[in-house]
């Protein structure tokens, strides 16, 4: 019997394995599809500009076609350069942005909890948070010369802002009912800040880190102004130097592409922590995959 019931069992986990693997197809399926459609932009940019550029529409010594620019990037690939000058200013971006996090981080919860603390560092910070990135540059050399220091620091003060701002602002908008539901339930101030403040200011920390990482890629511009030596704004500034369009434009094409990724990156790393959200973006992608 025991034979005969196995033997009728197995049909039937056949096609419910079959019918997860399909699914998990069909879902792999909409996933890239969904991200091949970002593709379709700038391919038809490409290929417009180097139409208009073999057509004479662009002067090539002012606006370099497409082909031009993979030369340009694929000679410096070829002399061992680029890697080490996209290295460069990763590194440099990635210890800013830590730096500027961690500042954000503290300064954030503190003036978002205290209102003491709010009323004597929040109305500096909103200040000097208008103050341009290129005005911090000589001030920045006169401190810490045009070394490493200087160019770090540079850009972990554009982190800093949006981070600071997205944090601060979530913990003042977080839910009043939900910290008093707490209370009456008698959490602890540490069980508060894990199960209500962290959960509730979580998706506006994350957008702010990652205005803060874009930030931190265009003050990493100003920042190899510095008299840096390496690094794709040093290979910008060498371009204009030499009047070589091509490796301005690759360059900018480079920033896109890596900034891009490490985008990606904390896009990735905080959607665990994001699950629980049952937003409209999700509603629109169920009914995408429907």
């Amino acid at each position: 019997m025991a034979l005969v019931e196995r033997t009728r069992r197995r049909p039937v986990e056949t096609a419910a394995f079959d019918d997860a693997a399909v699914a998990l197809r069909q879902e792999v399926a909409t996933r890239v599809l969904s991200k091949a459609k970002g593709l379709l932009v700038p391919l038809a940019l490409l290929i417009a500009w180097e139409a208009l550029s073999r057509f004479g529409v662009f002067a090539p010594h002012l606006v370099p076609s497409p082909t031009a620019v993979f030369d340009e990037l694929a000679y410096l690939w070829n002399k061992g350069v680029l890697v080490e000058h996209v290295w460069t200013t990763t590194y440099r971006v990635i210890l800013g942005f830590a730096a500027g996090t961690l500042v954000a981080t503290v300064l954030g919860s503190l003036t978002g909890a205290s209102r003491l603390a709010r009323e004597l560092l929040d109305p500096t910070l909103q200040a000097l948070k208008a103050v341009p990135s290129l005005a911090w540059v000589p001030l920045f050399i006169l401190w810490f010369g045009i070394f490493e220091t200087s160019k770090v620091s540079l850009i972990a003060v554009g982190v800093f802002f949006p981070v600071y701002l997205n944090l601060m602002s979530a913990i003042q908008d977080s839910d009043r009912k939900l910290v008093e539901v707490g209370r009456i339930y008698r959490l602890t101030p540490w069980q508060q800040l894990r199960y209500i403040l962290v959960p509730s200011t979580l998706p506006s920390y994350v957008v702010g880190l990652r205005s803060g990482l874009a930030l931190g890629w265009m003050f990493v511009i100003a920042a190899e102004l510095m008299g840096a030596s390496k690094g794709l704004g040093f290979l910008m500034i060498d371009g204009q130097m030499t009047g070589h369009p091509s490796s301005i434009v690759g360059s900018l094409i480079l920033f896109a592409l890596v900034g891009k990724a490490t985008d990606g990156l904390i896009a990735l790393a905080s959607r665990p922590l994001l699950s629980w959200q049952d937003s409209f973006g999700k509603m629109n992608k169920g009914a995408g995959n429907a």
